[in-house]
Parts: C-alpha cells; sequence; structure tokens
C-alpha cells in the first residue's frame, strides 16, 4: 500500500499543548465553546499519521448549513482594524483528521491525530444536540472585519491532509446536521490510495463545503525558498481552482507553523485569510493567523464541549 512520506516532527508538541489544558489564556479574548492543539512536515498513510497542523458573536439565526454568506453591505463598509480584530471574541474552529478506529499499533501520538468513528459521531451529535451552527470562512471573515452578525453558538469544522475518510465517513455524519466544512487539500495526495480523489474534491466544492489550500506536500511555510512559493503554493491553487471551479481563497498552514514573512507572500497569491493552531495570532495581520483546536481521538463529547466553553469566552 503506498505511503506518502512528507516530512514529520510536528506531533512531538500537542502533548504538551494539550497538557496546557489552560487554554483559556491562551485564547484570550473569547466566548463560546471546545478546543487546543500543535507543531513541522508529515508521514501521512494509510496507516498512521503524525499530520500537522476560535470566537463566539452576535446571535442572529442563520441556516446553519448555508453556504459562504456573503455580507452584502461590506463593500461599502471600512473594515476594522487589527486591534479591533483581535478584540472580537473568537469563534470555536475545530481542526480534524483521520477519522478511523484506532488498531492494535496506534500510537500515543497517533491517538492525538486519529478520533474514533463513534467519537467523532458522539462529538457532532453533541454539537447539534447542543445547539451549535456551522460556519465557513467567507462568514468568519465578514464577522471579523465588519462585526456582520453569525449564526448563534457558531463553530467551524475543519479538515486537513485530504484523507479519504474525511469524505466517506465524516460527510455523510455531516449531512445527518445540515453541517458544512473546510477541507484544506493537499494536492500530492490526490488520486493516491487513502486519499481523495479529485472527483470526490469537487463534491464537497459542489455541495457548499470550502475547498482550501494545504500545500503541494505539507512543507513547513517557515523552510521555504523563493521557488517553493510556486511549488507548494502557486500550483496547488491553481489545480484546486480548475478542479472545483472556484477560486481558492483560504490556506491552512501545515503544522499550523507560520511566520511574518509567509503573509505578504499569500496576500500576493490571492489568500484572503489563513488558519494556523494555537499560536499568539499576528498583531498586524490577524486574519492570517486564524487560530483553530486539533481534536484529539481521546476526547469525549463533554470534554470537548467543556474545552469549548472554558477557551472561548
Amino acid at each position: 500500500m503506498n505511503q506518502l512520506n512528507f516530512r514529520s516532527g510536528a506531533s512531538r508538541l500537542l502533548p504538551a499543548l494539550i497538557a496546557v489544558s489552560g487554554i483559556v489564556s491562551v485564547f484570550s479574548s473569547c466566548n463560546i465553546e471546545p478546543g487546543l492543539k500543535a507543531a513541522s512536515t508529515i508521514t501521512l498513510s494509510g496507516g498512521e499519521p503524525a499530520s500537522e497542523n476560535p470566537a463566539a458573536v452576535p446571535v442572529e439565526n442563520l441556516p446553519s448549513n448555508s453556504a459562504s454568506i456573503a455580507d452584502p453591505g461590506a463593500g461599502k463598509k471600512t473594515a476594522a482594524d487589527a486591534a479591533t480584530i483581535i478584540a472580537r471574541k473568537q469563534v470555536p474552529i475545530l481542526c480534524y483528521h483521520h477519522i478511523k478506529n484506532w488498531t492494535a499499533t496506534t500510537s500515543a501520538k497517533g491517538k492525538d491525530y486519529i478520533v474514533p468513528v463513534d467519537a467523532f459521531k458522539a462529538q457532532l451529535k453533541m454539537l447539534a444536540d447542543s445547539g451549535y451552527h456551522t460556519v465557513l470562512p467567507e462568514q468568519l471573515k465578514n464577522y471579523l472585519e465588519y462585526n456582520t452578525p453569525l449564526p448563534s453558538k457558531p463553530v467551524m469544522l475543519t479538515f486537513d491532509d485530504t484523507d479519504l475518510e474525511q469524505y466517506t465517513i465524516a460527510l455523510p455524519e455531516m449531512k445527518k446536521y445540515g453541517f458544512k466544512g473546510v477541507f484544506f487539500i493537499m494536492t500530492v495526495s490526490l488520486n493516491r490510495p487513502n486519499y481523495m480523489t479529485k472527483e470526490q474534491v469537487k463534491a464537497l466544492a459542489d455541495e457548499g463545503h470550502e475547498i482550501g489550500s494545504h500545500t503541494w506536500d505539507h512543507r513547513n511555510v517557515k523552510l521555504y525558498q523563493e521557488t517553493d512559493w510556486a511549488t507548494q503554493i502557486e500550483k496547488p491553487t491553481q489545480q484546486l481552482s480548475a478542479i472545483t471551479g472556484k477560486p481558492v481563497k483560504y490556506f491552512a498552514y501545515p503544522f499550523g507553523l507560520w511566520n511574518p514573512q509567509a503573509i505578504p507572500q499569500l496576500k500576493k497569491r490571492g489568500f484572503e485569510a489563513a488558519f494556523q493552531l494555537s499560536t499568539p495570532r499576528d498583531q498586524v495581520d490577524p486574519l492570517y493567523t486564524i487560530r483553530r483546536i486539533i481534536v484529539p481521538g481521546y476526547w469525549a463529547p463533554a470534554t470537548l464541549s467543556r474545552t469549548m466553553q472554558n477557551s472561548f469566552r
């Protein structure tokens, strides 16, 4: 069975981050519910991963399954400055990788990134039963920049690395509740065993989910030389746009790792926002360092709910 080896090393940070469950202080300005997380490049396979790698809001009931809802007046408004964006209550953004059952060989590190099927189903049921509504990046961006109202109890579901179970297991479960998600695609994996096909990625886009870029092969952006921006970002973005017939406007940093030098490069290539993990946001460009939480495979629904509530208030 083919294995895709993309550099690893990131997962070592996750246990430490999970241990610091004082995420309340990590995510200073918050108000809503669960979270956390970590990490440098990746070993992805059909087996075990070393993958890489939040906010409440004005209350207004919008359809939870609506695709990105633009702010009709955004063009006439002045976008908020960085300090205002950072001061807004954060929306919890959950980050998933593998959705599959553990095996006898699944390591403790692997369990940080592999969520068993029944556990994932229970987590989504908890979100639905608790009244959460999924939002997409455009909605989040309009809220942060223009204070456009979001649905009550907003949450964003994101999926990294193109793993096949995200399509075969996570997607059907999301459909039960009318949930929409953001799928950050690593294009080297397309059409490989245990990863999504181009047709499946297009189907996700056609159903109203957001397709974002996760580079070509998960290389840490901190290590990029000039030519890497074409290989890792430009070409994959063009490929995803060709597959979906839609622009690709959102980016997730491999391992959640970023540096200030990457932000102008992403802006220059048309990205409107970028997602990291749990490090402090950039004080100048917070839209390009939006925080997410990796959901470990051993969190019960109650743990997820409690973490969201404690972290995003």
